[in-house]
């Protein structure tokens, strides 16, 4: 049967696609197919279902999530009454109920629908549809004490009527009341109570979305500056010293287009990150001269000028009407909804009340959507010693806004935090730290030479060398400063990890440092060793590799069938090649009698059911493998790169295994998500637990 989880409201401005977002990541983390019902919808675009068919990449069609607008469904009830009406809704949502394992139902919005008690439509359909009510109570401007009280009519209310509540929801509280009303509701309520916090930051507009209400006229700036949320006005007026005192972080600067003092003024102040503004909003449609904004566009590259032609005073009134909304143009909003929802509501609980349970199969979302879960189950700090790389500073805006884990940047903490406020990246609650600068560095390099005498390393060599962010931030991983280390986006593998072989070192228990990719497939996932570290390992290193990659297999909630790769299958061939990788299967059998090893066998043998019945007929692991070794770095590179691009698997890779403390290196040409899960997966190489 399809469980349906129906998100509703009491009235407007609940923030409630908070609350939807964050259940609907809470559902993908565990079911491979959701749907969605809005059964009532105004006419226009719905920038919900936009930003969630992105996100999710939901192939659903967009004609099956909607019952009917708001003007049919009121002349129908008008006409024939809410009998037919909601049979109507009902045969609609069972139409997408039959396709998917889980539907998420968007409540009514309360906003000019003319339809008459609309909590008791809400209620009604809810029951219709055999789905379990999660009511959301908005708090913007209350006291705690109303709050407390429509809270629990809001619970009455749908009890009441029939519908199996789930939870409540409070949100946009002032934060101050949070805490309190949460214990108040805790003791009153029969079901769990979340009371999230008004975030500033998601009811800003964002630079874009105030120059499209406006009319407005983009003069300078890139994609990311518009995307910057504009959490501040301050409308220029004042000679330049007393404007300058007036910015805020984060404020858009609002000033006639004749005042080319304060444009220049505001863009210097942002440059030198005192503080970081999100734009600039020229009015009376008047522009600064081209030498002016040719300075400007040097100034702070990116860094959005736009141009309206209304005056300062209408303008004023316009903005401070506007809303920031969710859609799928505002990704960085919905990483921050995303981790206040986590931060405040009990995930784990709220599952288990809408007992849904974990499917068979295992796409990459599930996957990332686990590895992020996990890493945030017991925080762990990760340095990033690439602190000034644009990537990386993104992966640690989504990292420190999804509450992942603690961070380190090693860097120029001027330039980091001027690329930040270019980028209109929040580096708040992250550490800052210039190797060249810090006070560690001594400290750094009397250890390094200790640990490097045998080399002839002295005390003045070390000091240069740990000035070196690569060698900090290891030496901050074998001090306990830090609990892991991703690096090389722009630096070499053997930049990035031979640090780690000087300083941190194997474990007592591995032969060799080796790496492993996770290929996420469509259905499930696989673990491919050894894809980027060792060339040609004889049979005891291939052994240690595939001891090694079932543990980290088993980390990450992979059940370990070892298949050791070549070319024949069984007693089929012969040669050196195959020999050796005989040889390390009968290694593995030896030394862990308790995993499932097979080898050697073929790719096809190893994974698809037919071929392993007739080559291999009655193995525990041919047809079913899932960590498949690969005889050398030639084969298992070429393997996992062809399956990346032909078959469109995900590779979340390589994660290093066998050093006593986790680091890992990136790809040169990592993209943001991949930082962000290769960021994540140490942290849980540091918890030492599993997904």
């Amino acid at each position: 049967m399809t469980r349906s989880v129906y998100v509703t409201g009491i009235d407007r401005k609940d923030g409630r696609q908070v609350i939807e977002l964050g259940v609907m990541e809470l559902l993908t983390r565990h079911v491979d197919r959701v749907g969605v019902f809005r059964p009532l919808v105004h006419d226009g675009p719905d920038r919900l279902f936009e930003l969630l068919r992105a996100r999710y990449r939901l192939s659903q069609d967009p004609a099956s999530v909607y019952g009917m607008d708001y003007l049919e469904a009121s002349a129908l009830q008008a006409e024939q009454g809410t009998d037919e009406l909601v049979s109507r809704l009902v045969d609609r949502f069972h139409r997408v109920a039959r396709e998917y394992e889980v539907v998420l139902v968007l409540g009514t919005d309360y906003a000019a629908t003319q339809l008459p008690d609309e909590l008791a439509l809400n209620a009604r359909l809810a029951n219709e549809f055999g789905a379990s009510v999660l009511p959301v109570v908005g708090g913007k401007n209350q006291t705690a004490e109303s709050v407390r009280a429509e809270a629990r009519n809001a619970h009455r209310a749908y009890d009441a009527l029939g519908c199996h509540v789930l939870a409540m929801v409070v949100n946009r509280v002032a934060a101050e009341d949070r805490e309190l009303i949460a214990e108040r509701l805790a003791a009153r309520l029969p079901v769990p109570c979340y009371v999230l916090p008004d975030e500033p930051a998601l009811a800003a507009p964002t630079v874009a979305q105030i120059t499209h209400a406006l009319g407005g006229e983009v003069l300078l700036g890139d994609d990311a500056g518009l995307a910057r949320d504009a959490l501040d006005f301050v409308f220029g007026g004042a000679m330049l010293p007393n404007f300058l005192n007036a910015l805020t972080p984060g404020c858009l600067v609002v000033t006639p287009g004749d005042r080319s003092d304060l444009v220049v003024g505001a863009l210097a102040a942002h440059t030198a990150g005192t503080p970081p503004i999100a734009g600039v909003l020229l009015t009376l449609n008047e522009r600064p001269p081209a030498e002016i904004l040719t300075l400007s566009s040097r100034l702070a590259p990116g860094t959005p000028v736009v141009s309206v032609s209304g005056n300062s005073f209408p303008t004023a009134g316009e903005l401070f009407a506007l809303e920031g909304k969710l859609n799928a143009a505002t990704p960085r909003k919905a990483e921050t909804a995303l981790g206040l929802f986590e931060r405040h509501v009990d995930t784990a609980g709220l599952l288990n009340r809408i007992s849904v349970a974990r499917s068979g199969r295992v796409t990459p979302m599930m996957f990332e959507h686990q590895v992020l879960e996990q890493a945030r189950s017991a925080r762990r700090r990760v340095v990033l010693p690439e602190g000034t790389e644009d990537r990386v500073l993104r992966a640690a805006d989504v990292l420190l806004r999804r509450d992942v884990c603690d961070l380190t940047l090693l860097g120029d903490v001027e330039t980091i935090r001027k690329k930040a406020a270019d980028l209109g990246v929040d580096l708040v609650g992250a550490e800052i730290t210039d190797p060249q600068t810090s006070e560690l560095r001594q400290r750094f390099a009397e250890l390094y030479a200790k640990a490097r005498a045998h080399k002839g390393v002295s005390v003045e060599l070390a000091y240069d060398v740990v000035a070196d962010v690569n060698y900090f931030g290891t030496l901050m991983v074998q001090e306990g400063l830090a609990d892991g280390m991703v690096s090389g986006s722009v630096h070499s593998t053997a930049a990035t990890i031979r640090p780690a072989f000087e300083v941190i070192k194997t474990k007592p228990e591995a032969a060799i440092v080796s790496s492993v990719f996770f290929m996420c497939l469509a259905d499930k996932v696989l673990v491919y060793g050894d894809c980027a570290v060792n060339p040609d390992p004889n049979a005891e290193q291939l052994a240690d590799i595939a001891v090694q990659s079932a543990a980290t297999a088993a980390q990450f909630g992979v059940e370990p069938r070892i298949a050791m790769l070549s070319y024949s299958t069984g007693t089929s061939g012969s040669g050196a090649d195959v020999d050796k990788v005989r040889k390390a299967t009968e290694i593995v059998r030896e030394r862990r009698p308790d995993l499932l090893v097979e080898g050697p066998i073929q790719y096809d043998a190893a994974v698809e059911p037919s071929v392993a019945a007739t080559k291999l007929p009655g193995s525990e692991v041919a047809g079913q493998a899932t960590v498949l070794i690969f005889p050398d770095l030639n084969t298992g590179n070429n393997t996992y790169k062809a399956v990346q691009r032909s078959a469109g698997a995900v590779a979340v890779g390589p994660v290093l295994q066998g050093l006593r403390k986790p680091v890992n290196d990136l790809s040169r040409g990592a993209l943001v998500q991949d930082i962000v899960n290769t960021v994540a997966i140490t942290a849980i190489q540091a918890q030492g637990g599993t997904v």
